[in-house]
């Protein structure tokens, strides 16, 4: 049977790059300055650490939310695990005319090729709305996209994909709908079925994020003022976590008020939080309109950052010391 893995959300086990500080912020887009929503990658040809996000356009005076719209895939890669990252571009997926929107890639390798899942809705807003749509594509080497169609869910108008291959064989996927976690699950990741009944409901989030670390399941989601932690046994049943991660400010440069929509990557015992930031903000979903109906530049801004988490003797996820430089060593081989 053909070995399968995760990308970013499985027990790594490789050959660690050298240890190194990470920046405060990590990155920040050099074009657009709205990089958000993190995806990590490990590129198999060319042994670096891709970053799939959400290039808001953050430096473009619109009505409204429109830097959130109208947005591509950005990509930056890293050669030193995970310390430093430049910019590359950005990843041509239109598969209709017009100029259209992208959220939040997932992407898994399934042996052959990456796949990766894809929140797509038609056109540009300036306000919040719009028909989502989580679209497939497969890709070699990260670079080359095939547009698969949309992935056929139990729920539509659906953002936020994270996935996660079963211990039985197959895929489990995640995704936002209504402000709730649902999951879908496939043995190809072209096909899927799946509940109609949310995973996890208790609060409205967004941007839940599944990976293993200590023999445990762990689903994070992102309330808007932190995020949430649920563990798991079996992938199904989850319990809440008391404690949040990333809802206090750090001292670091732009890692404030809170961190958002973030990916995690676990080489063994360790594990990092990749997330973003929006550093001008009292408070993340705190944002105003001028006199001309524009958010101002200073609270559209993201950026990147990155904390190492750890387990307590008492079982609790929590990150270290956040006002502390990050030692950050990502795999170098997979």
């Amino acid at each position: 049977m053909k070995l399968i893995l995760s990308i970013a959300t499985l027990l790594l086990t490789a050959t660690s790059a050298t240890s190194a500080i990470a920046p405060s912020p990590l990155f920040r887009d050099p074009v657009t300055d709205g990089a958000a929503d993190p995806c990590l990658v490990f590129n198999r040809a060319t042994k670096e650490w891709w970053m799939l996000y959400t290039q808001r356009r953050a430096n473009s005076e619109t009505a409204g939310v429109a830097y959130c719209y109208g947005n591509p895939i950005g990509v930056a890669s890293s050669d030193d695990g995970g310390a430093t990252w430049v910019y590359r571009g950005t990843l041509e997926l239109d598969f209709e005319p017009g100029h259209n929107t992208f959220w939040a890639p997932d992407v898994v390798w399934d042996g052959e090729n990456y796949h990766m899942f894809v929140s797509y809705i038609r056109g540009v807003r300036t306000n919040w709305g719009g028909q989502a749509v989580m679209m497939h594509y497969t890709s070699p080497d990260l670079w080359n996209w095939t547009y698969q169609g949309p992935a056929e869910l139990p729920k539509k108008d659906v953002i936020d994909a994270t996935l996660l291959p079963l211990p039985d064989g197959g895929w489990r996927m995640w995704y936002k709908w209504d402000s709730k976690t649902c999951h879908a699950d496939s043995r190809d990741l072209k096909e899927w079925t799946g509940s109609q009944a949310p995973d996890i409901s208790d609060r409205p989030h967004e941007g839940a994020k599944a990976f293993r670390f200590k023999d445990k399941y762990w689903m994070i989601v992102d309330e808007w003022h932190g995020m949430a932690v649920h563990l798991s046994d079996d992938l199904i049943n989850w319990t809440r976590q008391e404690e949040m991660l990333l809802d206090t400010p750090s001292k670091r440069f732009d890692d404030c008020p809170t961190g958002a929509h973030g990916d995690v990557v676990v080489d063994g015992d360790r594990a990092w939080i990749f997330y973003f930031t929006h550093p001008g903000r009292e408070a993340h979903t705190r944002d105003y309109m001028d006199e001309s109906g524009n958010i101002p530049y200073e609270l559209r801004r993201s950026s990147i950052q990155v904390a190492e988490l750890e387990l307590t003797p008492e079982g609790i996820l929590v990150t270290k010391d956040r006002d502390l430089p990050v030692d950050i060593a990502l795999p170098s081989d997979l």
